[in-house]
């Protein structure tokens, strides 16, 4: 057993209101205890026990590591020129979703996955502990497997997304496609897979669609998750709802039904929201404030992806949260780690409670309010992951 104490810490944000004030459980002049990979002791510094090795926060802010519950991380190439001509008021017909769907699919193993890993050590960085990610970019059998295959190597939140879009191959025939998805597909894929996933949106997957997908993927082992109203009204959320997904993720358009539902089911499907896709298409920002004070569990996640998100700043996203979704400094910071646990349907992280993973950020900064207050600087100065200091 080795022991860690991080000592004079300034503010700390434990997510634990037993443990200090308010939703955050701020605690002041705090000191936290790691014992191998665990939390041990939370509180007043004075009162901190013996440890074997000390680190002093010089009475800096510490929070609970980011947990980013919304990533499309096994991709290759990018999509440079269509964003350049979406964000010069140009047209642009490169093919999206296809572009990089086509580049994935020619790129080798050991590409992807260097790829993969330039991302998360990225993340990582800017303070995030726990990601999930998809596959979503091959729509083939093969190539949805190996992008799992891949990503379970280095994370346990893994979700199957060959219902990214139809396949380019099954353009002509959509109902093969998806019997492909349920089947042959979804037999490759599910035993690397935690999750299941679905775009339902015009365009993507319809209602009845959607349902017959997630429904096989639960058949078959693996807990819903939805692609839900983020281009349009529609049936996503209340698919979500009624499956029990774990998420419903985007929820941009949202009529007063659909807010009731995630309300009525907020122990059982949150609402994940993604700025960085709405400030990298210029769409329509989610309306944090009315789910939040509807009752509906609110999660922040980057949805880092080549195409219409390409950003792993899990600041950067709580920044936007609070500039143009309406949240407090405080909602935004919980949603992006304790809101991101509950979205994976984790109680081991998001929060810096005893027993929980010895996952925290030390920040440059006296108050984790600086996550907003000072958008864009990079203020994660130190990182522990699983009780190690890995930046």
């Amino acid at each position: 057993m080795t022991t860690t104490a991080i000592m004079n810490i300034g503010s700390l944000v434990t997510n634990d209101p037993a443990l200090g004030e308010g939703p955050l459980g701020l605690v002041e002049n705090a000191a936290v205890v790691i014992e191998d990979d665990k939390i041990a002791w939370v509180g007043p510094a004075d009162k901190a026990p013996a440890a074997d090795t000390t680190f002093d926060a010089t009475g800096r802010a510490v929070i609970p590591g980011f947990v980013d519950s919304h990533s499309h991380l096994v991709f290759a190439g990018d999509r440079t020129a269509e964003f350049n001509a979406r964000m010069s008021g140009r047209s642009y017909s490169a093919g999206g979703i296809r572009t990089t769907v086509a580049a994935t699919r020619a790129a080798s193993d050991a590409e992807l996955e260097d790829n993969l890993l330039r991302h998360l050590d990225e993340a990582r960085r800017q303070g995030t502990t726990t990601f999930e990610t998809k596959s979503g970019y091959g729509l083939t059998v093969a190539d949805e497997a190996r992008a799992l295959r891949i990503a379970a190597a280095h994370t346990e939140e893994v979700t199957y997304l060959g219902a990214h879009i139809v396949s380019p191959d099954y353009a002509e025939d959509p109902a093969a496609y998806v019997a492909l998805v349920t089947g042959e597909m979804l037999e490759a894929c599910a035993p690397y897979a935690r999750w299941v996933d679905v775009f339902c949106e015009k365009g993507a997957f319809d209602g009845d669609q959607a349902r017959a997908i997630l429904t096989a993927g639960a058949a078959a082992g693996l807990i819903p998750r939805v692609h839900a109203n983020q281009l349009s009204y529609g049936p996503g959320v209340q698919l979500a709802v009624e499956l029990e997904a774990a998420s419903a993720d985007h929820c941009t358009h949202l009529t007063d039904a659909d807010v009731d539902a995630l309300a009525q089911a907020a122990g059982t499907t949150v609402a994940t929201l993604l700025p960085g896709a709405e400030f990298s298409t210029r769409a329509q920002w989610p309306d944090a404030r009315r789910l939040i004070d509807a009752g509906a569990t609110v999660a922040l996640s980057t949805d880092c992806n080549p195409g219409s998100s390409y950003t792993s700043s899990m600041p950067f996203c709580i920044a936007l949260a609070v500039r143009d979704m309406h949240m407090t400094p405080d909602e935004a910071l919980w949603s992006a780690t304790a809101g991101g646990a509950r979205a994976l349907r984790r109680d081991d992280i998001g929060a810096v409670t005893p027993g929980a993973r010895a996952d925290l950020a030390l920040l440059d900064a006296p108050s984790h309010v600086h996550l907003a207050y000072r958008p864009g600087v990079p203020l994660v100065s130190a990182v522990w992951q699983r009780g190690a200091r890995v930046v």
